[in-house]
């Protein structure tokens, strides 16, 4: 694998595990799941889920804009909720962030998420050859 590279930028959240907030490989992006922390206080984001829904989605675009990306170049995206019920808001409010074609989405619901998020997303961008 020679054209792995990671990811990094300080305008998303660093991570706080052992995990890069982005891998590249070719021209896929496999980024790591984005929960709602504001990436200075690294605290959760006050406001329920659409603040923290606004919250992971620019990190999100901060982590794929370090890897020479938009949010328009995922293919796919993974979303976790503790909260099924909170799934009309985040379509809502990823309209904000993304055109037709929309990318594959899956949207599950969890028990709990890192440092009790209502939201993590993750994502694989592709990347213009």
């Amino acid at each position: 694998m020679t054209d792995k590279s990671i990811i990094s930028t300080l305008d998303a959240p660093a991570a706080i595990g052992p995990y890069s907030q982005a891998v590249k490989l070719g021209n896929l992006v496999f980024c790591s799941g984005q929960i709602p922390l504001d990436p200075v206080s690294m605290e959760i984001v006050t406001g329920g889920i659409e603040a923290q829904a606004v919250r992971v989605l620019d990190n999100m675009k901060a982590v794929a804009a370090a890897a020479g990306a938009e949010l328009q170049d995922a293919v796919k995206l993974t979303i976790f909720l503790t909260d099924l019920a909170d799934f009309g808001i985040v379509n809502e409010t990823m309209k904000r962030y993304f055109d037709a074609p929309y990318p594959a989405r899956s949207t599950v619901q969890v028990s709990a998420l890192p440092k009790g998020a209502n939201i993590e997303i993750e994502a694989i961008l592709a990347l213009s050859d």
